[in-house]
């Protein structure tokens, strides 16, 4: 079927059949835990913590989903029903698809050796929901991950299967809202006022930046913040190119920024082309009102 989605209580009907079922069943790690990844995602983050290196190493917590992932290939282990659950969406015009959020639970340490098996099941099917990109459905799969055979941790993952909306008289794009949450309002209330606030422990001075509940150095969870300069050189960058999004132009430079307070921001690099951009290049903090709701802080880059 194709056309116009589905919109019945039938159809609902038969994608609610698929909460509970499995979506992955007896998931097995590609590799077991190990240094190297772990070492890899602390440099990319910027994650001095010694709790990740040394002879009692541990992993860091929000590595839970990288131990799980197929990489480009399709996992063996997923299962019929998963398949038929999207298939049933993209048949009745619920075809494209865009990830919208995820949840993690930790439950103990990993540890460089560990096994990681998993299990994943298609927790819930929402109600036909509309959004700016067009109506359809969220699917919510949760997978349960354990380490030798004992539970570690539970990653949920969130996607929107829709139906892409058309319109008759393109109006302008909005750009996506950020997601806003009780650890990170203080962020984007700094924002609204044009002031970029990285978060600062009290109790051992370490900046950080995304905001967090607690400190990555310490763990205390005691904080205050500190305004950044606005002085900073691109760390990293890459160009966009494809696919094309509502309210952006291809192609732009998207940059890793690492701010003279000592923590890395990824944002847009303007006011210089775009492959004129390169690593080390001083940038200055700028914030950019988008529409009448959102601002947003960028980097102009500074050329000899």
């Amino acid at each position: 079927m194709s056309g116009e989605p589905e919109v019945h209580e039938e159809f609902e009907a038969r994608l609610k059949a698929y909460e509970g079922r499995p979506a992955a069943a007896t998931g097995v790690g590609r590799d077991p835990v190990n240094e190297p990844m772990i070492r890899h995602w602390c440099e990319a983050m910027g994650d001095t913590s010694p709790a990740y290196t040394g002879p009692d190493a541990i992993a860091p917590p929000t590595m839970l989903q990288a131990w799980t992932m197929a990489g480009l290939t399709r996992r063996p282990e997923r299962t019929a029903a998963y398949d038929e659950l999207l298939t049933l969406l993209d048949e009745s015009g619920h075809h494209a698809v865009v990830a919208t959020d995820c949840e993690q639970e930790y439950l103990r340490p990993l540890r460089p050796g560990d096994e990681i098996t998993f299990d994943s099941v298609i927790e819930s099917v929402s109600g036909r929901k509309t959004t700016k990109l067009g109506a359809g459905y969220f699917v919510t799969t949760r997978t349960d991950v354990r380490a030798g055979g004992e539970p570690a941790g539970t990653h949920r993952f969130r996607i929107l299967k829709y139906a892409p909306a058309h319109r008759s008289s393109k109006p302008a794009e909005r750009r996506p809202r950020p997601v806003v949450n009780r650890d990170n309002a203080g962020f984007w209330e700094g924002v609204a006022r044009h002031a970029l606030l990285i978060q600062r422990c009290t109790a051992c001075a370490t900046p950080r930046f995304p905001w967090l509940p607690g400190c990555t150095t310490c763990g205390s969870l005691d904080w205050d913040t500190v305004e950044a300069s606005g002085e900073g050189t691109v760390y990293s960058y890459v160009v966009m190119h494809h696919p094309p999004f509502p309210a952006f132009e291809p192609p732009y430079a998207v940059g890793l920024i690492e701010l003279a307070e000592g923590v890395r921001i990824v944002s847009n690099v303007v006011g210089v082309p775009y492959d004129k951009v390169r690593i080390g290049m001083p940038v200055r903090l700028e914030f950019r009102r988008y529409d009448d709701e959102l601002v947003l802080p960028v980097f102009q880059g500074v050329t000899p």
